[in-house]
């Protein structure tokens, strides 16, 4: 059903609208930023600064935003995805050419208070125009090459950008969160066949030239590699970050250490504890329970959303809801896999967890389209 048959009178308005918000949603959401408050907390060796006292601004901010969103139609949203999505690009655009610089990499602009990254932005504006694409178009030429074509360029604009920040892991991100969005909405299986066959016959080439005249990486990437398969290799160069991570990991054992007495965490040898890395802390201080714990409150969250998405009838809604939870599912998913030593080290924050205020607005935002779709669904 399209957003134009919509029965408007039978979604709430005006105040009423608060007691059709998923508490529970909120709720969850608030149990693991709190988790985060506590291993920024833990840290920073039982202070409030640096880390802690703003990352309550930004969430105190971000439930405010949040919110906003949530009240506002979701047809509404609807419309403006467009704009959404060109601004978020004049954004990147921006960061190419005055973006703040920091180690090395150009991704973030200055606003005083905070540094923002478009490319988190990008996450979820990409998603509501893929989102507005699939509903305005008619289902039978779902798979056809020219309506395929539209939004593999709407996708790749900002993974491009995004990878000359250079950002890997978030070009990542845009490109499987973009590919979800596109599966889910019944574009033919065969195209996502063809690239995974693409992608494998890349990597047997990749391995295959090796030591050949015809080598298709340099050396020193050849090298990444093998630290990545066997970081032992060159545990206080390449491997460093992610044998710390490991042992950290392993000395928590089944309950922990306890609160505050993560000795990997406190004696700094734990690299970007407080951002990417911040899993192995609480691996580290409770255990296998702390894990799981915070595993089960993600998918908690992961369930709501698609829940969500099931209710609905409005396609736009649905898609939008799901790519929120496919970005959102990404973003653990690929943290938790990197500090396990499961996948590369590309630099993706835990969702709601790790200090950093652009991740999580784009995550409430996320959150405010879920829930937009949930207060005005028809009844």
């Amino acid at each position: 059903m399209s957003f134009l048959e919509y029965t408007v009178k039978s979604t709430p308005s005006g105040l009423r609208k608060l007691f059709y918000v998923n508490w529970a949603l909120v709720l969850l959401v608030m149990a693991v930023t709190s988790i985060g408050f506590l291993m920024l907390y833990s840290v920073a060796g039982g202070s409030l600064t640096p880390w802690v006292e703003p990352q309550m601004q930004r969430f105190g901010l971000g439930l405010i935003v949040m919110f906003i969103v949530a009240m506002v139609p979701i047809w509404f949203w609807r419309n403006m995805s467009g704009v959404a999505y060109g601004v978020s690009i004049l954004l990147l655009l921006y960061v190419e050419f005055f973006g703040s610089i920091n180690m090395g990499a150009q991704r973030w602009i200055d606003l005083g208070f905070m540094r923002l990254q478009p490319s988190e932005l990008t996450k979820i504006t990409m998603v509501m125009l893929l989102a507005a694409y699939y509903d305005w178009l008619d289902s039978r030429k779902m798979s056809r090459p020219l309506f395929v074509l539209i939004p593999l360029v709407i996708i790749f604009i900002p993974v491009l950008l995004t990878l000359r920040q250079p950002d890997l892991g978030t070009a990542l991100l845009l490109l499987m969160g973009g590919g979800a969005v596109m599966f889910l909405a019944g574009v033919h299986w065969a195209y996502f066949l063809a690239v995974i066959g693409t992608g494998l016959a890349t990597v047997t080439a990749v391995f295959t030239s090796r030591g050949t005249p015809w080598q298709l990486l340099q050396d020193y990437q050849y090298r990444r590699i093998d630290t990545f398969l066997d970081p032992a290799s060159d545990p206080l160069g390449a491997g460093y970050h992610i044998t710390q991570s490991q042992i950290a990991l392993g000395s928590g054992g089944f309950g922990g250490r306890g609160f505050m007495q993560g000795t990997q965490s406190r004696l700094n040898f734990l690299p970007e504890k407080h951002t990417d890395f911040i899993f192995t802390t609480l691996a580290e201080e409770f255990g296998f329970i702390g894990a799981a714990s915070l595993l089960a409150l993600y998918l908690l969250i992961l369930l709501f959303c698609i829940s969500t998405a099931l209710q609905t009838k409005d396609r736009f809604a649905a898609l939008a809801t799901l790519g929120v939870a496919v970005t959102f599912f990404l973003y653990f998913a690929i943290n938790m896999a990197m500090v396990m030593g499961l996948a590369p080290v590309v630099g993706v924050p835990l969702p709601l967890v790790s200090y950093g205020g652009s991740a999580m607005l784009v995550l409430m935002v996320g959150f405010g389209l879920v829930q937009s779709a949930h207060i005005h669904r028809p009844r």
